[in-house]
């Protein structure tokens, strides 16, 4: 219905600009199941050398790198009422937990999340008819927020981490008490607020989020240092870990723009693969970036025996670095050793492959959408998220 539509190009002032770069910096407080997410033929392509002529692959050889605050820049106005509806919805019932959540939500984090809320609420809304987003589509952005920080500070706990975007922890700060009772406290206002969306499909979308939040844990933690998990497992544990709240929130936000069951449909799909390819990203990152880089040590994964997409493909080329793993690194220098054995065996490379595949399909995915700024906005978001890699 979109697709004969011309390219609206829209530019945007300088005060725009600086506007969301000030809401970056602000402290504020049928589905797919997941193993349709890569069949075995787009396995056996992961062996091939990637192919310069896909969908996204273009877009990034063109030289201009996206900003998060740019792509920002159309929702601005929405991401500032966010920010302070996040302040009134949290509350200040008990200080603690409260001062708590305000430090995560203070630690640098990019507001991606609720920005694609935004961003799919308002393309799915033009063609919708309607003239703006709904106050679903505001609360729906706040609960995704919420849930999001939720389970930064419980991950943090588990992972036993002392520092997140460069700063220390909220378990480190208050205590592991405090930690798990701050993530408890985020996790049941979400729910208060998303039980009043009063939308069954909504709630059965997010709920599942959270279920799936705690199977990613458990697939994580059964399977620490086990070298013979496949790349299928590892795509299963992104999803439930990382994917699903991102794929919930694009397709929730379509349901709430009443528009057809197909785009609701293809929303999710962008999610979902937009998810999938921020996972392998970040988990690329952890080879390839330093510490400070990083905000969080190099290689913390792979230290925890938590085996990601570059170890899983260079293990097929590195009969060693699978003597190393099973040792669990107790030989002062098995870890560097194990780190380079990752990029000799390709493992870099291969899951630059995977996470542009993903990058592509969720491309397409988009197709549904008129063209305009938002849509360009959710093209961008994709190119962002692998430029980081290039």
């Amino acid at each position: 219905m979109y697709g004969q539509r011309k390219n609206v190009c829209c530019k945007f002032s300088s005060v725009d600009m600086d506007r969301a770069d000030s809401i970056l910096n602000s402290v504020v407080i049928p589905t797919p199941t997941p193993t349709d997410f890569a069949d075995s033929d787009e396995l056996q392509d992961l062996n091939k050398p990637t192919v310069a002529s896909s969908t996204l692959t273009g877009k990034l050889d063109s030289g201009n790198r996206m900003s998060l605050s740019s792509l920002m820049t159309a929702v601005v106005d929405d991401l500032q009422i966010l920010n302070n509806n996040l302040q009134a919805v949290v509350g200040a019932e008990n200080p603690m937990l409260t001062s708590a959540a305000e430090q995560i939500f203070s630690a640098g984090g990019k507001r991606m999340r609720p920005a694609l809320v935004f961003l799919v609420s308002r393309a799915t809304a033009q063609m919708a008819g309607l003239k703006d987003v709904t106050p679903q589509h505001r609360r729906l952005a706040e609960i995704i927020e919420m849930i999001h920080t939720a389970s930064l500070i419980h991950d943090d706990v588990l992972d036993e981490s002392d520092v997140r975007r460069g700063k220390k922890t909220i378990h480190q700060l208050y205590g592991t008490r405090v930690a798990v009772l701050a993530g408890d406290f985020l996790f049941a206002q979400s729910s208060w607020y998303l039980a009043n969306l009063e939308n069954l499909e909504v709630i059965k979308l997010i709920s599942q989020v959270i279920k799936d939040f705690a199977n990613g844990e458990i697939k994580q933690a059964s399977s620490l240092f086990d070298c013979d998990i496949s790349l299928q497992d590892y795509l299963d544990k992104s999803f439930y870990k990382t994917a699903s709240l991102i794929a919930a929130s694009t397709r929730s936000a379509a349901i709430f723009s009443g528009v057809n069951s197909s785009v609701c449909d293809q929303m999710y799909n962008y999610g979902m693969n937009l998810g999938l390819a921020f996972q392998v990203v970040d988990d690329i990152l952890d080879f390839t970036q330093s510490t400070a880089q990083l905000g969080k040590p190099a290689a913390s994964d792979l230290v925890k025996g938590n085996l990601t997409a570059p170890v899983l493909f260079a293990l097929e080329q590195e009969p060693k670095l699978r003597e190393i793993i099973d040792s669990e690194f107790t030989e002062e220098g098995s870890l560097d050793i194990a780190i380079d054995l990752v990029h000799r065996g390709g493992g870099i490379e291969r899951s630059q492959s995977l996470a542009k595949q993903k990058g592509d399909l969720a491309i397409k995915n988009l197709q549904c959408l008129p063209s305009g700024a938002m849509r360009s906005s959710l093209e961008g978001m994709i190119k962002y998220v692998l430029q980081r890699i290039d």
